[in-house]
């Protein structure tokens, strides 16, 4: 059987279970119309803020949403679906998105119990889709939030060169959990803080910079040392940037001096002892009248070892991150959640409201509005309200209260233009400007306060006792 191609791969890229149960919606109640809102019930271990990331890509997976003759056939021939009737097969070839969606603004501070992203469509679209945009937005985002803490910690350290905060690159692509993985993480790095990435493709697909220097086996390659680097430095004569460490590191660092001069535009150090390292580098390098010659680490960076390395003065201008960025070594999954908060038939003339009432899963009903309340140049904390809502009555007392959920498809169609990655990259940095400084640490005891307004505290009462429905 030959390879299907990717136009078949793109809806069927889901859970057998949305399937069937798109099986029994058809049959059932194909006419009804649900809100389904992603979020996460709490936030995870070593994390006390998010940066959401993946929106465009799933406006972009729902505008494109249909199920091509290939998969169509694929799933006809199923056993557990191969008895079900013709017009099921027939739907789904028909089927595109033609529901809503709001949701937060990509790189945009997010906290639990917040919702993310809300669908509105026929049931069937609405329940297929799950499975994907969980794994897009769950993803990305927490690559983005992980680049985030990396940046916090730049952000409180000035670099000698540059008298501006050191900055890092994504070199985690060979690390990450497949090749589509590494391109959605240059991207949600890139928004969370990064200055670039080492992944060629996502740097002609996201138009993100990309940079990088040459490994350990270009040195390797060559006679010796000296040989390896006086040839690199022919070849790029303005972006002369030498990996120091394959043998002896402080005569690499001597080699790098005497080989390139002048054109030395940075050395890189990829193993030993980074700070004792940058520290000699600064001195041989100024002592030669290097002062503007950057020095970069790499090597199992992460947020902790790179606040460690500037608390102790290592002089280093910028840091490669690999594994830890694009895996999210201390919490490499989010376990955010796609539940069904409202759902209304044509014959009826009120919705009837979703909520999960066990005591760890709590969801609340129906569709919301999620308020942030400043004060200053800080956000104070969050308030979730039944969407259509006013602000709640105590806005006054703070300098701003912005409503978070935007439109972004109508029908189907979009409502706005899609944003450039450059500005979800400045409009995520500026929003790390307002966190409080209690959540920009590493290890914060503080949380973000997210409140559940009590109008809808009442509804979810209401619908626990089973006393009714309907909205109130």
């Amino acid at each position: 059987m030959p390879f299907p191609t990717a136009s078949a791969l793109h809806t069927l890229n889901t859970d057998f279970y949305q399937l069937t149960m798109a099986a029994g919606y058809h049959q059932h109640c194909p006419d009804k119309t649900t809100s389904f809102e992603l979020y996460l019930r709490k936030m995870p271990d070593h994390r006390h803020f998010l940066i959401v990331a993946g929106l465009e890509h799933a406006l972009d997976y729902l505008k494109a949403l249909h199920f091509s003759s290939e998969a169509v056939s694929y799933l006809e021939h199923h056993p557990a679906l191969c008895h079900l009737p013709a017009s099921f097969f027939e739907a789904l070839s028909k089927l595109r998105f033609t529901g809503d969606v709001d949701a937060l603004p990509e790189g945009t501070l997010c906290f639990e119990h917040t919702p993310i992203l809300r669908v509105s469509a026929p049931v069937i679209q609405a329940q297929l889709v799950e499975t994907f945009l969980l794994a897009l937005i769950n993803y990305q985002t927490n690559v983005a939030s992980k680049a985030a803490r990396i940046y916090n910690v730049l952000q409180k350290h000035t670099s000698a060169i540059t008298q501006s905060a050191p900055t890092f690159i994504d070199f985690g692509s060979r690390r990450a959990q497949g090749p589509e993985a590494a391109l959605h993480a240059a991207r949600a790095a890139y928004i969370g803080g990064a200055v670039a990435t080492s992944n060629v493709a996502a740097g002609f697909l996201y138009q993100l910079p990309v940079t990088g220097t040459a490994a350990h086996a270009w040195t390797m390659a060559f006679t010796t040392e000296q040989e390896a680097f006086r040839h690199y430095a022919d070849t790029y004569p303005e972006h002369t940037v030498l990996l120091v460490d394959t043998y002896d590191t402080l005569q690499g660092i001597r080699n790098a001096i005497a080989t390139a001069g002048k054109a030395l535009k940075a050395i890189r150090l990829d193993s030993g002892d980074f700070l004792s390292l940058s520290k000699t580098a600064r001195h041989l390098l100024d002592e030669a009248g290097l002062t503007h010659t950057h020095i970069m680490v790499s090597g199992d960076m992460n947020e902790y070892r790179i606040h460690d390395l500037l608390c102790a003065g290592a002089p280093i201008d910028s840091f490669g991150v690999g594994t830890e960025l694009t895996t999210c070594k201390d919490t490499p999954s989010l376990g955010g959640v796609y539940k069904l908060v409202e759902s209304i038939s044509p014959s009826e003339q009120h919705p009837h409201y979703a909520i999960k009432s066990s005591a760890a899963k709590v969801s609340y009903p129906g569709k919301k509005q999620v308020w942030r309340y400043s004060k200053g140049s800080k956000i104070s904390h969050d308030m979730v309200t039944l969407d259509g809502s006013e602000a709640p009555t105590n806005a006054k007392a703070f300098d701003s209260v912005t409503p978070l959920l935007q439109p972004y498809l109508r029908g189907g169609k979009a409502c706005q233009p899609a944003r450039a990655l450059a500005d979800i990259r400045l409009h995520a940095l500026s929003q790390l400007q307002q966190l409080p400084e209690t959540l920009k640490v590493l290890d914060a005891t503080h949380t973000y306060p997210v409140y559940i307004h009590q109008e809808l505290q009442d509804l979810y009462n209401t619908c626990k006792k089973g006393v009714s429905h309907e909205k109130i």
